[in-house]
């Protein structure tokens, strides 16, 4: 399995997912400004992920804090590490987690604060791997065998601490015997599908099929596909998903062909204090992710850009939100709210 992000030696080391597929470098964060840059970077993405590595950064930054006005530095590591991505809910829901736990701390000695907010890093990104195994054994029956499954982005173990959401429910089908493969989208701009999806696939020996963001709708209607999985980033108490861009469409096209559309979750990307997905912050990235392809433009200068990194899928194309408590359906509004205790 890929190790995403590790805790070595007072320091945040992840895999750099900017140079895959054509190199395997991990980059080596010995302060929370170089893990804030990862984040907004995309060194590090997906949901999870980036909750663990805010969660780590929070740790690293009071490591190197000194007891002088330690509440302030504390709220300006927070801050610094909350404002990189707006829309994965999972980096505010890590970076409150660790504010709960230092509020506890008061009067304790720095040594100590110090320990238990490492501790308490550490302990996310465990549970966080064995979150993505149970998303995967309730997922796990609903894949059709002997079919192919699509999806969107990149939701494997890339994206989370270890095994993934998405990824994890198409391993956890495989592991129960299941006879599948994969057809992963590019995902377009940033490439995501073709980048780490297939990469990730080949390392465990998964059958895996490239196609463009394009192509989805001739694959579902062809009657290869037998269910579209895909990961999220924030969803709402109604149902709706906040995905990478392009998931809606691929969404709408499913349902059109009477395709079940999964999403793969953990609880810790469910805001409830949302009604609607009309509430959810889409993040706006750079120009050039779309004018450019590697460094190199493909569209003439000037030209104006629009470049949103997710959409929202309304919950009434959603089949079912799989998560580590089990599997929700409509009316999400309640069955959300169950899994959620």
């Amino acid at each position: 399995m890929v190790e995403t992000i590790q805790w070595t030696d007072n320091a945040v080391v992840m895999i750099d997912q900017t140079r895959l597929p054509l190199e395997e470098k991990y980059v080596t964060c010995r302060t929370y400004e170089e893990v804030a840059e990862a984040i907004r970077g995309m060194t590090i993405r997906g949901a999870p992920a980036i909750g663990v590595a805010a969660a780590m950064g929070v740790a690293l930054g009071v490591l190197h804090a000194s007891e002088r006005d330690l509440d302030g530095q504390f709220a300006t590591i927070c801050e610094t590490l909350a404002r990189t991505r707006p829309t994965a809910v999972n980096l505010f829901w890590a970076i409150d987690r660790m504010k709960r736990l230092y509020g506890t701390l008061g009067g304790h000695p720095l040594a100590g604060i110090r320990r238990r907010l490492v501790q308490e890093a550490l302990l996310i990104r465990e549970e966080d791997i064995a979150v993505c195994r149970a998303i995967g054994r309730h997922g796990a029956p609903l894949v059709p065998d002997h079919k192919t499954v699509l999806t969107h982005c990149n939701a494997g173990a890339l994206a989370t601490a270890g095994y993934g959401t998405a990824l994890g429910v198409v391993r956890a089908a495989i592991e129960s015997g299941k006879k599948i493969d994969v057809f992963a989208d590019e995902t377009r701009p940033f490439l995501q599908g073709a980048r780490l999806t297939v990469w990730e696939l080949q390392q465990d020996g998964i059958p895996a099929t490239l196609i463009t963001d394009s192509m989805a709708g001739h694959f579902l209607h062809s009657g290869r596909i037998g269910c579209v999985v895909v990961g999220a980033d924030r969803i709402a108490a109604n149902g709706d998903v906040a995905n990478k861009i392009g998931t809606y469409p691929v969404a709408v096209l499913a349902r059109e062909n009477q395709v079940p559309f999964f999403v793969a979750a953990p609880i810790s990307t469910l805001d409830l204090t949302l009604a609607s997905g009309d509430q959810i912050p889409i993040e706006q990235r750079p120009a050039a992710e779309v004018t450019n392809l590697f460094g190199h433009p493909v569209a003439p200068a000037g030209t104006a850009v629009q470049n949103p990194a997710f959409d929202v899928t309304p919950a009434r194309y959603v089949s079912a939100i799989i998560t580590e408590n089990g599997v929700a359906r409509a009316p999400y509004e309640d069955s959300l709210k169950k899994l959620a205790g």
